[in-house]
């Protein structure tokens, strides 16, 4: 991590533990300064965005992980509730799942997601993906969050 470089703050929103554990490693090995904070459910995640207690002191986050197949309310209700809030709709979103169905593919961006990636079962090719996400979204494009 570079010092003086502004921090990016991404929210995860998976249920799934070893995806959580493999994110988090592959951003600490990257060369961003990323505070990852992360919510297990679609419910979660409504809660974190609107802030809602107990993330009331949470900042907006710069960019948003998602995967679809989430518990209570899933990853699809999050995005079309996030895409269709003013205050939210700027907010990259990138959907990271094992779905490579064309209906979620499709409804996804329909919904007007950022990206669509197929999350990889192997640790090497999860890993490359996530450097990527870095490369691209952190690094090559401008973020709404980065306009003052």
């Amino acid at each position: 991590m570079n010092e003086g470089q502004k921090t990016i703050t991404i929210l995860l929103i998976e249920d799934n533990p070893g995806d959580v554990r493999l994110t988090q490693e592959a951003f600490k090995e990257g060369s961003k300064n990323v505070t990852l904070d992360v919510v297990m459910d679609g419910v979660e995640a409504i809660d974190y965005l609107y802030k809602n207690e107990p993330y009331s002191d949470k900042k907006s986050p710069d960019l948003i992980l998602l995967d679809l197949n989430l518990p209570k309310m899933d990853g699809r209700e999050v995005l079309e509730k996030v895409k269709n809030d003013d205050n939210l709709r700027r907010i990259p979103i990138i959907v990271l799942t094992t779905s490579d169905a064309d209906q979620d593919i499709l409804k996804s961006y329909n919904l007007h997601v950022n990206c669509y990636l197929n999350k990889p079962v192997d640790f090497d090719k999860f890993f490359d993906i996530i450097q990527k996400i870095e490369d691209f979204w952190l690094t090559t494009a401008i973020l709404p969050s980065m306009i003052p």
